[in-house]
């Protein structure tokens, strides 16, 4: 694919953790070949994020801003499609927890981790599908979570969140579908993340049992699977909610 038809990819959260796996595999040359642009609050993470890429032979851009703010995360999407010329991709990453029991939950704790994780995919949807309906091609990607398929105990703002991100994506689906654009959720199960890395040593041997392939998941796991659904192979995969957890939730 020559640079001038160079698919263009946003990724949020791309500073760490899935996102940043997620966009060194989309940039990768020798695999997706996408232009990534690396959305994440921080941008100092990004620009490093960028030159890793750069000096791979991939192409990134740096795009700071915060998705908990609808109106930025609007002109930032289009600021995209504008200076790039096109948005063909969007993975919705971007998260936060605020864990608590949910008889001790504050409107607070559940506000921000609603906002953050599930308003500020529909945002992001809302502004991109224009762009790509233009295109006639889209695949977005909202990363779920396993919390939202069978619920998590401690995490019901986190789990509503995740679970409003599966609904979400097969209302787009049903919605775009038309249009060339398809969307899907991914939900990972317990990946070895900033996110689980205080776990202590005792949970994490506790969990792997209960895991058929009898391992944690990896932040590659999960770039794996993205990079399929946001090919140009999967135009027939669309409104599902695919698990990547080893096996660990399987009914």
């Amino acid at each position: 694919m020559s640079d001038s038809t160079q698919r263009v990819a946003i990724v949020t959260g791309a500073s760490r953790g899935i996102g940043r796996a997620i966009a060194l595999r989309l940039a990768d040359p020798n695999r997706a070949n996408r232009h990534v642009v690396l959305a994440s609050r921080t941008e100092g993470p990004l620009n490093d994020l960028k030159t890793q890429i750069e000096a791979a032979g991939g192409k990134a851009s740096v795009l700071a801003v915060d998705v908990a703010d609808p109106k930025a995360l609007q002109a930032a999407v289009d600021s995209v499609a504008d200076k790039l010329g096109r948005l063909d991709i969007l993975v919705n990453n971007a998260g936060i927890t605020k864990d608590g029991l949910a008889l001790r939950m504050s409107d607070e704790d559940w506000d921000v981790v609603l906002d953050t994780n599930l308003k500020s995919a529909f945002v992001a949807t809302r502004a991109a599908a224009r762009h790509m309906m233009r295109g006639k091609f889209g695949r977005i990607v909202n990363i779920a979570s396993t919390s939202g398929v069978v619920g998590n105990a401690g995490q019901a703002n986190y789990a509503a969140a995740k679970a409003g991100m599966i609904g979400l994506s097969k209302t787009i689906a049903k919605e775009l579908g038309g249009k060339g654009i398809t969307c899907n959720a991914i939900a990972p199960g317990f990946i070895t993340t900033d996110m689980t890395h205080n776990l202590p040593q005792q949970v994490k041997d506790d969990l792997q049992k209960f895991i058929a392939v009898r391992r944690l998941g990896t932040p590659e796991d999960i770039a794996a699977a993205v990079e399929y659904v946001t090919s140009d192979d999967a135009g027939f995969l669309s409104g599902q909610c695919i698990v990547v957890d080893g096996g660990m939730t399987m009914a």
